[in-house]
Formats: structure tokens, sequence, C-alpha cells
């Protein structure tokens, strides 16, 4: 088996335990709370967290991402690289979705050839557009063309695999999902739970529980208190840290708590006439306290951040910084750019006009709302009239941010497993996912050589002049470095295991 690529293992993954094998059920049903409910159970579509997790649990993939981020076999048994932008595909024998009808070849053509459609408008599209095609050479072989090398496909190819036939009759698999997964649909109960048993036709070995119910509990610190009832068996971020605090102290509950893939992050609207010139941005971003934000509303269960890099990143370095706290430098900064407090009261105005800003995130995390308004406050002292907006999760994100109406939007990335995850989709000219409006060519060059290379020591060069210039330019100003926390019950009667992209499988017994 010959990968085409091999993205770098995160340091200090904390390995709980590995999944038994056999097929006879431990448990009857695990619990796993969860803060928003899924959109969608088409793993073409999802864009929220719950969704994905939900749907690597209805479907396979062709891959696997383990706890240490290496790419592993499923419905893949075997692949080679015969050349750089060729990867041949084995599947395994007799494989089946959850009603028993084949999985072949032309699944997974069809999967990947509706992403790729533009008029599909799958989210995650602009993570596949360097595959030019797939071909089913047989029922059990899948060849994929590339337009040009693509170092992070690989870690991608963990989509889930949907049955060709199944949306061609008129299946809506966003609220009747088949996959080849480990779990299939029982109910889902909007805003409330989705109910999910074994699927008796699973290609590999069996989960350690008979079923599994993923809870919708918006609050962080109930979904905390549910656990500390028993009313859950397992939650894990986004936790508040005075939860986290107190749950690591509780011997009832085993726990996993390490360095995570996301990043918390304000996303400026570039395309606001506030906000276009980067000075500007720089001057809102010199008003950011991370070190408050970081170690006193979040308590240090996440690092303070200093670019788009993450350090637990191979393309990280100290070198690339953007800028830090400095209230008088951000008013000397606005000064410069002709805001000023003509009126004496204490608010800047340019041209009759005062400096109004409007900060917004969604209403699910405390810590966020928190955060929000702290920056508030030290924007009004400064002189803005900083204004806070706060919506629930679905409105703030579908109705408001995708939609490019925000000015300066609090966030988190997670699952970021590539740099190019984090940098692509979001920050190239017409990115999938750039909901600020940002564009700049030469960082669309740079991101373009960071997915194209196979030689790691040119990625990581190119990303770090991108990191550098968007460091500048600030289309994201990223306040945090997640980390990722993990409490159970130790009533559950398997080993556990977790992995830093919050996957569900190690809480039904197959987490590796």
């Amino acid at each position: 088996m010959k990968p085409l690529l091999l993205s770098a293992s995160l340091a200090a993954i904390l390995a709980l335990g590995a999944a038994h094998s056999g097929f006879a059920a431990e448990m009857e049903t695990v619990v796993i709370g969860t803060d928003v409910d899924a959109g969608t159970l088409d793993p073409r579509l999802t864009r929220d967290t719950t969704a994905q997790r939900t749907a690597n649990l209805i479907y396979s993939g062709l891959v696997d991402l383990s706890s240490s981020l290496e790419p592993k076999p499923e419905l893949a048994e075997s692949w080679e690289s015969p050349d750089p932008t060729t990867i041949v595909f084995k599947l395994r024998p007799d494989l089946k979705f959850s009603d028993g009808s084949p999985l072949t070849a032309d699944d997974v053509v069809f999967t990947f050839e509706t992403i790729l459609d533009p008029d599909f408008n799958a989210p995650q599209r602009t993570l596949y557009t360097p595959i030019e095609k797939v071909e089913a050479v047989d029922p059990q072989t899948v060849k994929f063309t590339l337009s040009s090398p693509y170092a992070p496909l690989l870690s991608y190819l963990d989509m889930g695999i949907v049955s060709k036939a199944a949306v061609e009759g008129g299946r809506d698999l966003a609220t009747d999902p088949l996959g080849a997964g480990p779990m299939t649909l029982e109910a889902w109960n909007r805003g409330s739970d989705i109910e999910l048993s074994v699927n008796e036709n699973y290609w590999g070995t069996a989960p350690k529980v008979e079923d599994a119910k993923i809870q919708i509990i918006a609050d962080n610190t109930s979904r905390a208190q549910a656990l500390e009832a028993g009313d859950l068996d397992a939650i894990q971020a986004p936790l508040s840290p005075q939860d986290i605090k107190r749950l690591e102290a509780d011997d009832r509950f085993g726990d996993a708590i390490m360095p995570g893939l996301g990043v918390t992050y304000l996303n400026f609207n570039v395309s606001d006439p506030l906000l276009s010139d980067p000075e500007m941005r720089q001057a809102f971003a010199m008003l950011v306290d991370q070190d408050t934000i970081v170690n006193q509303i979040y308590q240090g269960v996440d690092e303070v951040a200093t670019s788009v890099l993450m350090p637990t990143s191979w393309a990280y370095t100290a070198d690339v910084k953007q800028p830090s706290f400095d209230v008088e430098g951000a008013i000397a900064k606005f000064n410069a750019l002709g805001w000023s407090d003509s009126n004496g009261d204490g608010i800047l105005d340019k041209d009759g006009q005062p400096l109004t800003v409007t900060l917004s995130t969604h209403s699910e995390d405390p810590n966020r709302i928190q955060s929000v308004e702290f920056i508030q406050a030290m924007m009004q002292q400064a002189g803005v009239n900083a204004e806070v907006k706060i919506a629930d999760w679905p409105t703030f994100s579908t109705n408001y941010v995708q939609k490019g109406e925000h000015q300066i939007a609090l966030l988190g990335w997670l699952n970021i497993t590539d740099p190019d995850r984090l940098l692509f989709a979001q920050l190239t000219t017409g990115g999938s996912t750039n909901w600020g409006g940002y564009s700049n060519p030469e960082v669309d060059d740079l991101l373009k050589q960071g997915r194209s290379s196979l030689d790691q020591a040119k990625r990581t060069e190119a990303y770090q002049k991108a990191a550098a210039i968007l460091a500048e330019e600030l289309p994201y100003y990223i306040i945090s470095d997640q980390g990722y926390q993990l409490f159970y019950s130790k009533d559950i009667p398997f080993d556990v295991v977790a992995n830093p992209r919050g996957t569900f499988r190690g809480l039904i017994g197959l987490g590796q």
C-alpha cells in the first residue's frame, strides 16, 4: 500500500485504549452529548460538527483517519500511486450499504462526481477540485486522476460514500441517510436527539454498543451537568473551562485532554467598506486582548495563537506573528486613518460619522459571548462604538455569516488535519467558505503551491509565506489554538479512544 500523502502526526496524541475485536455488544446504548443539531445527514453536504460526526457513524469513506491522523484502510483495503497524479483504490470485496444493497466503484465515482459538480454546492467542494476524473475500472477498483499532485488528498478521503441507486431513486439522504458505516439511523427528533442502531451489514468489526443516541444540549454547562447526573455517557469540546476543571477532578469520569485541531478566530468581512483596508483590520485586531480571553475567560484550556499556522502543524513557525494587543497603538492607527474624537464625546469619528462596528457570535457558547462582550468593552474604551449581535447557531452561521452580512464574527474551525484545510477554501479568491470575501492573487498562488507539492519542505515554505501575508492583511485574526477535551463515564464497559477530530467512533468501541 503506497499512500499519496501521509500528513504529519499530531504531537502528544493521547490514546486511551484500543478497540476490541469481536461482534458481541458490550453495552446497550451509549448517550453522547453535543451542542448543536445536525443540519443534514448527507455527508456531502455537512457544514457543522454534529452532522460530520454523526455521518461518520452512518457512512464509511475510502479511508479513515486514526487518532494520530494517519490514513488507514476503510472501504478501500489498499491503494497505490503509480505516478504523482494517479491513485488507484482497491475496494474490499462484498461491501454492502445498511439496506443490504451492494456498494461498488460506481458509488464511489457518483459520490465524488456530485461533490465536484458546482451546481450541487457541496460545502467542501474546494477540498476535491484537484480531482480531474474518477473512474470505475471494475466493480472493486476506483481510479482517481488529478490535475496536479495533491498532497492532502488522503486526509480528505474519509468522505462518506453514498448510494448512487438510492439517490437516483429519489431518496433524500439529508433526512433518510443510507451508508455503509457501523451505525444506521433509527430516528431523528429535530432539536432533541439522533437515534442510531448497529448496522447489521457493516463490513468491519461490530460496535461494542447496540444503539447510540446523540443528545442535543446547547448550553455547555447544562451538558456537563447532564453527564454528572448520569443522563449522558460522554461529552466533548466545546466545554466551558469551569466545567472542564470540575469534571477533571471527578473520579467517576475518564478524560482525554490534548491539543486540538481547531482555532477560535475573528472573521473580518473585507467586503464591508469599513473593513476593506488592512490597516483598519490591524487596528481592530490590536484591541483584542488574547491573553485575557484565553487565560481568564477560557481559563487556559486553549493557547494564545500567533498566526494561521497551528503550533501542532509541521508548517508552523514562530517567526510569523499577527498584531498583538496594543490599545494605544490601535488608537494611533485609527488616527492616522482619519478617525479622531473631534466631538470630545469619546467616540472616534470621520467625516461626521462615528466609528461603529458590529461584533457577532452564536448563543450556544457562553465563553464566545463573554469574549465578544469583552472585546466590545475594549473597543469602546478605545473610542469605537462597538455593538454586539448574538443569534442561535443556524441563524448566525447560515443566515448571517455565510451570506457575508457580518462585520466581525467570532467563529471556530475544527478538524484542521492539514494547513490546506484551514486556508484554501476559506482564503482563496472565491473559495467555497470564503465568507469574508478576501482576495489576494499572491496568497492564492502560495496556497495552490502548498497543496500541489509533494515535498513537505516546499509546502512548509509556501504556507509560511502565505501566513506572513495573512498576518499583515488579517482576513482572519486567530485568537486561540483550541484544546480538545473528552469526558466519559467509567461505567462504559470497553476502552474509549479519543480522537482530536472529535469523531464518535471511539465512543462506540471502534476508535484507534
